[in-house]
């Protein structure tokens, strides 16, 4: 089985080496699926997708305005472009997609919401520093990502200055975590409507980077189920073939 990790120009050895563990090396591949190299060929014998954080998404995609506060020098808009072909593969084929920081927003946009171009007084929470901000999350119980974590509210670490749009969700999108306060950003994204839907969990987050990463729920739960998602899918697909 294999898992396609989109290419990030920043930070991109954390995503790989999440998944580098030996015990998970026995049973999946890891293809870098990169819109540097353009290798769109690669995406179809992958078995579940994980869409990394990285530059802003261009604002054009989503009816954004510019400029804003924080905007890069420059977008990828050939990244969001190569990211859209895994993103509606992995619906066509029923593939599981975790989405991560960036990965969360462009799922957004790509079912038809928009983003909070920054998050500015309201982010002394989120945007890293030094570090990862850690704060606190707050999960809607009856959602996929409650069951996954088995958690109500923890911790978990931020880097960024935008987030998805509550008042701009996209089509069968729900809200299933927000960070606590009156400003409450959005943490976890996933499908409301899930039937005949294939598995899909977004996180704001970094799971790949946090600190207890092993031990975290927010981290160890997610990667597990998300693993376990592929097999179940692989598994079907090749059974009916």
């Amino acid at each position: 089985m294999k898992i396609g990790i989109s290419f990030s120009t920043s930070n991109f050895a954390n995503y790989w080496d999440w998944f580098l563990d030996k015990e998970i090396r026995k049973e999946y591949e890891l293809v870098e699926l990169s819109f540097l190299k353009n290798n769109m060929k690669d995406i179809s014998c992958c078995d579940g997708f994980v869409l990394t954080g990285g530059t802003d998404i261009e604002p054009s995609s989503y009816q954004g305005s510019t400029p804003y506060d924080f905007m890069p020098e420059e977008f990828q808009g050939e990244r969001d472009r190569f990211e859209e072909q895994i993103y509606r593969h992995a619906q066509q084929f029923k593939k599981p997609v975790l989405g991560i920081c960036r990965g969360m927003q462009l799922v957004n946009v790509l079912e038809g919401g928009k983003l909070i171009q920054d998050l500015s007084a309201a982010n002394e929470v989120h945007r890293k520093i030094s570090e990862d901000k850690e704060h606190s999350v707050h999960v809607e119980t009856k959602s996929l990502l409650g069951e996954i974590v088995g958690k109500e509210s923890g911790k978990i670490n931020s880097a960024h200055h935008q987030a998805v749009d509550p008042g701009a969700l996209g089509k069968n999108i729900m809200i299933s975590a927000h960070a606590g306060g009156k400003n409450a950003v959005v943490e976890a994204i996933e499908f409301r409507n899930k039937q005949d839907r294939p598995f899909m969990i977004c996180v704001q987050w970094h799971p790949e980077r946090m600190k207890k990463k092993d031990s975290n729920p927010f981290s160890k739960n997610i990667k597990a189920r998300f693993l376990a998602e592929i097999r179940k899918s692989a598994g079907g697909h090749h059974a009916n073939h």
